[in-house]
Formats: structure tokens, sequence, C-alpha cells
């Protein structure tokens, strides 16, 4: 892809990342306790047991349903599969999810008015580099492999499915990294030496299928680092987000791509 492709992508991740409840707007992660109780920021009496979430609340406490937008007066229950979200409820400029992480429930506030997204311009990036745009090679699996991985919040666990592994050259040295699905193609979710530093602790990059019909070698993809990006949690520290398999280590640093905010 040529610099101005890549000028026109950045313009419309930035136009799209500051959504008024969007991951820029996150402010709080919250465990819902067994017991009846308050949380921060958001007024009502909050729990969770077996038969799922428990809100209790009254006019006076200015939660509204978000579907609906009626007042939430007594006791309200949901109940979520493992991995689900639902935008719940709402109070003033927070939208409240509530989320099923490990087996608990949490709530996540959003807040249209939190000064990481009012005061959002850009994601801060390295100036586009062709010596990261490189060919690989796309070596499927027989069947996917399902591994367990952490993530973000060391009390969610995660697994993803791998379904291959592309090998290419950058820095002068050849690289192996292991393969998602995602969607249509593929995702390389990865480290490199540069994490911690000038970039966030990991990051990922999306990269189009080998096309079937194509005068290209067989397998063949196009890596293109300067696509880079943050997971949600590179910008908030209420992300769940996975983290890449320990083999997806890249020992270059990758000085391409989405920086740290």
């Amino acid at each position: 892809m040529s610099n101005q492709s890549w000028q026109s992508f950045r313009e419309e991740r930035n136009r799209t990342l500051p959504s008024p409840h969007g991951w820029l707007s996150l402010s709080s992660l919250q465990w819902l306790p067994e017991a009846s109780g308050p949380l921060e920021l958001v007024p009502g009496y909050w729990s969770a047991d077996d038969g799922g979430a428990q809100l209790s609340a009254g006019p006076q406490d200015g939660l509204e349903l978000v579907h609906g937008g009626q007042a939430v007066n007594g006791t309200i229950n949901a109940e979520l599969e493992e991995n689900e979200s639902l935008n719940w409820v709402r109070y003033g400029s927070i939208l409240i999810e509530l989320a099923k992480r490990g087996g608990r429930y949490a709530i996540r506030t959003r807040d249209s008015q939190a000064p990481r997204l009012t005061g959002f311009s850009a994601v801060p990036t390295f100036d586009y580099d062709p010596s990261f745009a490189v060919v690989g090679t796309f070596k499927p699996y027989p069947a996917p492999q399902t591994r367990e991985i952490s993530t973000a919040n060391p009390r969610v666990p995660g697994h993803t499915d791998i379904v291959g592994e592309i090998s290419f050259q950058l820095g002068g040295q050849g690289h192996t990294l292991l393969a998602e699905r995602s969607g249509g193609g593929l995702l390389l979710n990865f480290y490199d030496s540069s994490n911690g530093q000038e970039t966030a602790g990991w990051r990922f990059l999306s990269v189009a299928a080998p096309a079937e019909n194509s005068s290209a070698e067989k397998g063949s993809v196009q890596l293109d680092f300067n696509y880079a990006l943050n997971w949600p949690s590179g910008f908030s520290a209420y992300g769940t987000c996975p983290q890449p398999v320990p083999e997806n280590r890249l020992d270059v640093p990758v000085k391409a791509g989405e920086k740290t905010l």
C-alpha cells in the first residue's frame, strides 16, 4: 500500500476512534459484589450471583435503561453468557456496560465527558516507512489449535484459535508469527522490542488472506506493519484485550504503526 493510502487510513481511524461511548470513554471497570452494595461513579446498589447481575435503584437515582429509556425503579436483572457484554443503563453522560468475564460479572463505565476522549485529537504514529511493508508466506494448519492466553486484566482468562503461521523477513532477520482468523482474513497479535517505551504493551496487525487464484506465490500475504494498531487496552487500563501467544515476540523494534497515546 502507498503512503497516500496509509494517510487515508489514519484519517479514518482518528475520525472513528473518539465515538461518544467508545474505547476512549472508559472510566472504570468494577466487579460486582455478591452482597448488594454501592459502586464508584454510579448510583444504585449492585450485585451478582449464579442467576445474573442485579441493580436496585429508584427514580431519584437518575438511572435509565439504554433500551427504552425508562427510569430504573426497583430491582432489575440481566444474565449473560461468558464474554458477552450488554449496554445496560445510562447515568447522565455515562453509559454503563454489563460484562461477564472469567465467570464473573462486572460493569464498565463509558463516559462521553472522559478527559481522554474530550482531549483526543489523533493517535500518535511513526512516519510511514516502506521498509516495514514486507511479503510473508502463510502456512495453514490442518485444524485450528486452541490456546489459553492471558489478557490485559489478570482476573480475566482468555483463549485464541491459531489457524497457521506466517514467515517473513524483517530487519534482516527471519521471523514467524502465529496467526488467528479474523473475519475473512488473518490477525497477528504480537510483541516487539519497542513495547513499553514508544509503543503499547503489544499491538495487532490485520492481514488479508492469501488469494486462492492469484499470480502471486501460493500462500503469499502482504504484511505492512505501518498499519499496526493498539488494542483498546493500549488506550485504557479498563480493557480486557487478549495478549499474544508467547511465540509471537519479535526481537526487533517495530517502529511503525501506532505509538502509545
